[in-house]
């Protein structure tokens, strides 16, 4: 076997590893993560699952970067194109609506990051932190947008813009919960519906 192939091979093993470790997250939390359970689901030895990530905590934090870079993929990256502001903003919303309904492949649980931050809220230590950070990156993400929309006359120039990312949050912690446990099939419409009133544009005498 070439050394270039290894590394290959090496790299989609690992892949491989995340992947599941994402999926079973997602269900059962970062803390159901065993070597021995991904062992026996990808057909590896422990040994063999091990040598990829050394501690269980470094592979609950490569589930976290592997589920951060599906969420972009899936939300981000499709209304990174759009005009930033709040055409970009309810861009992203949509898609996230759609990451939300969609992703059971990825996600059988729900939202991997709301799972995580109920398991790792009033615990310290690395893998809390970056729950956070990812957590504080996104709201900042839409606070931007929103500041964006602000300035270009798109919402009431009273608008905080962190207190709407703080509300847009609050509505997709809803849908999960309703998707997930209600399993309500209104859940995205009513969603949708919250965010109509909350991103409500200015009209043409400025109001909201």
């Amino acid at each position: 076997m070439s050394p270039r192939k290894s590394v290959a091979e090496a790299r989609r093993t690992r892949e491989r590893i995340v992947e599941r470790s994402v999926a079973i997250a997602s269900v059962e939390g970062l803390e159901g993560l065993t070597i021995g359970r991904l062992a026996a689901d990808l057909e590896m030895s422990k040994a063999g699952v091990l040598g990829h990530f050394g501690t269980k905590q470094a592979l609950q934090l490569a589930a976290l970067e592997g589920a951060s870079a599906i969420f972009s993929r899936v939300v981000w990256e499709p209304a990174a194109d759009e005009k930033p502001g709040l055409t970009r903003l309810r861009a992203i919303c949509e898609g996230w609506i759609r990451y939300l309904e969609r992703e059971r492949g990825a996600f059988p649980g729900g939202c991997f990051f709301i799972t995580a931050s109920v398991e790792f809220d009033a615990r310290g230590g690395p893998v809390r932190d970056t729950v956070a950070r990812l957590f504080l990156l996104w709201r900042r993400r839409l606070a931007q947008e929103v500041r964006t929309a602000v300035g270009q006359g798109e919402l009431p120039p009273d608008t905080d813009p962190e207190q709407v990312g703080f509300e847009v949050v609050g509505i997709y912690l809803g849908l999960n919960q309703a998707v997930q446990l209600a399993a309500d099939p209104s859940a995205a419409d009513r969603a949708r519906r919250a965010l109509d009133r909350l991103l409500a544009p200015m009209d043409a005498a400025g109001r909201g």
